[in-house]
């Protein structure tokens, strides 16, 4: 009968986690040795290799994958059953680790994650920021538990719920030739200078949808975060799809302005993310019953 330990375990997690034995054992106070030594010793209960070693370097391997939830939901039942055994099940604890594309994560964090945090003290949320394909990785990887972005994603390990609208925004600098002109049309956008997110998350595909709908015009510059597009705009550098949530002061500052286009659409859904082999208990539970609509 295999009899691996809990905390052989933890060991294969935080390694699958933490990306080497030398990190996962700082994660658990262990030492590098005591890491390896639970490593080799679950991998020999189960009579299989967890992962492929190359280069000293450590890569989950397909059994590791088909194991990794499995592993976590039995570390995550076991802290209920403490929590349960010790009459302190009204008390979440653990850690929770939530994937956030750069939108939510940098301006919508508060309505994300506010109410888990105020009401769960004892719960330690890690907040992992990244463009769509980054953080759909993470879930698909098991790094992270839960997620919020934007855009739909089409793949039948993961579970989506509809969170809250969003919208888009084309803008200019309040002095820019199109944003003086009333009454726009697509034919005022030929040859414009436009400033893209960059490939991989989840408003560039927007913006390329949209971009087929107008006159060719050119990409001057592509960059990773929305704050460095929306300063670009502001320099007179080109035009730009920003987040309405991002846009709203510096609007109503006179920094920028907002371009009616009522020839596009620029309304996306927000959703929550998560593997469907995840295991629901009441960490999970609890934040989705948070964020439900």
């Amino acid at each position: 009968m295999i009899s691996f330990s809990p905390k052989q375990l933890e060991v294969f997690v935080a390694i699958t986690l933490q990306g080497s034995v030398k990190a996962a054992a700082s994660v658990l106070h262990l030492t590098q040795p005591a890491a390896s030594m639970a490593l080799a010793e679950l991998e020999k209960q189960l009579g299989s290799s967890l992962f492929d070693r190359d280069k000293g370097r450590l890569f989950l391997n397909e059994k590791g994958k088909d194991l990794l939830p499995l592993a976590q939901e039995i570390l995550e039942r076991m802290r209920e059953l403490e929590q349960r055994a010790s009459d302190a099940q009204d008390t979440l604890r653990g850690n929770f680790r939530v994937g956030a594309s750069n939108t939510v994560g940098n301006y919508l964090v508060g309505d994300l994650l506010g109410n888990f945090v105020n009401q769960h003290e004892a719960v330690t949320v890690h907040l992992q920021v990244a463009n769509s394909d980054e953080i759909v990785k993470g879930i698909l990887e098991h790094s992270l538990d839960v997620a919020c972005i934007e855009g739909e994603v089409i793949n039948t390990d993961i579970e989506a719920i509809a969170w809250r609208n969003d919208q888009l925004q084309i803008c200019a600098r309040p002095d820019h030739p199109l944003a003086l002109k009333k009454h726009l049309q697509e034919s005022d956008f030929e040859s414009q200078r436009w400033i893209l997110r960059e490939q991989g998350s989840a408003t560039r595909l927007l913006c390329e949808r949209e971009l087929s709908r107008l006159p060719k015009g050119h990409i001057v510059m592509e960059l990773g975060q929305v704050e460095a597009i929306k300063q670009a705009v502001i320099a007179g550098l080109g035009i730009a799809f920003l987040p309405r949530v991002a846009v709203t002061y510096a609007i109503e500052s006179g920094r920028l302005a907002r371009l009616d286009t009522p020839f596009l659409n620029l309304d996306r859904k927000l959703s929550i993310i998560y593997h469907k082999q995840r295991y629901r208990g009441r960490l999970m539970d609890n934040f989705l019953s948070m964020v439900a609509i």
